[in-house]
């Protein structure tokens, strides 16, 4: 797929709460966006952040191609990504996109899919949530936070499927970690997840034990974004790879964890 540079302008920065902003985005010169497949990501150039030499990797959470806009969910984490959630509408933004590969398609509308996102790790999770939907599957949607201030997207994702929600201390939905969730009671044919490392690996493990097929999403650190840099690289039944070119989407079973 065709890498593009690109300058995009801020039409909408929308501050979901304290930690997390989410930037509309479209063309600068008005061009249609380009083609861009979820799990994908972007690798963004911060100017107004003098200590942030090197651009920061963020998911694409959506793409809404009727209004020719790009959404970027961004946590707030650290200057870079602070200057980021503070941009306002009409500036603009350099990007490299789109980066790394996609999901893997189910064989069949019939099976069930469960789409697993936690904190952050929830953005790739909407667009791919859109994808198959359109493509007539029925995903279903767990959403891990550590309260029911964290929450993100909700209404977004019920456009998409059915959404279940869990909460570390119980202020929505049901208390505990997504692992812990009584719809992983109900039968699966596939998961997807993103999020912190040990929610995935304790998915993964859930997947392995029930012989399940299970893709995640890794965060890896991508100062690059086309497998030059060496920060990213992940040890795998296929040897050392960079997570920004081979992934960020993996199948368990490549992974070496220990699950």
């Amino acid at each position: 797929m065709k890498k593009y540079i690109l300058d995009f302008r801020i039409s909408e920065n929308v501050q979901l709460h304290d930690n997390y902003a989410l930037l509309k985005l479209t063309p600068a010169d008005g061009r249609p966006l380009p083609e861009m497949l979820p799990g994908q990501f972007v690798e963004v150039r911060v100017d107004r952040s003098p200590s942030t030499f090197l651009r920061r990797p963020i998911s694409i959470n959506f793409v809404d191609y009727p209004h020719n806009e790009l959404w970027l969910l961004i946590r707030k984490a650290g200057e870079g990504t602070r200057t980021l959630c503070s941009l306002q509408a009409g500036e603009s933004l350099n990007l490299v996109l789109p980066l790394g590969n996609t999901f893997t398609l189910p064989e069949s509308t019939q099976e069930r899919v469960l789409l697993v996102g936690g904190g952050v790790g929830i953005a790739p999770m909407l667009y791919w949530g859109k994808y198959l939907k359109e493509k007539d599957y029925a995903p279903r949607f767990l959403l891990g936070f550590r309260s029911d201030k964290d929450l993100l997207q909700y209404d977004q994702f019920r456009q998409f499927g059915e959404v279940y929600v869990s909460t570390e201390d119980g202020s929505l939905g049901e208390k505990g970690f997504v692992t812990q969730h009584s719809i992983l009671n109900e039968p699966f044919d596939r998961l997807y997840v993103c999020g912190p490392k040990p929610m995935m690996v304790a998915v993964a493990r859930y997947a392995r034990e029930r012989q399940l097929f299970c893709e995640v999403s890794l965060e890896n650190t991508m100062a690059c974004g086309v497998g030059a840099c060496l920060c990213c690289v992940e040890d795998t039944v296929e040897g050392h790879v960079c997570v920004c070119k081979e992934g960020p989407i993996f199948n368990i079973e490549k992974l070496k964890w220990q699950i």
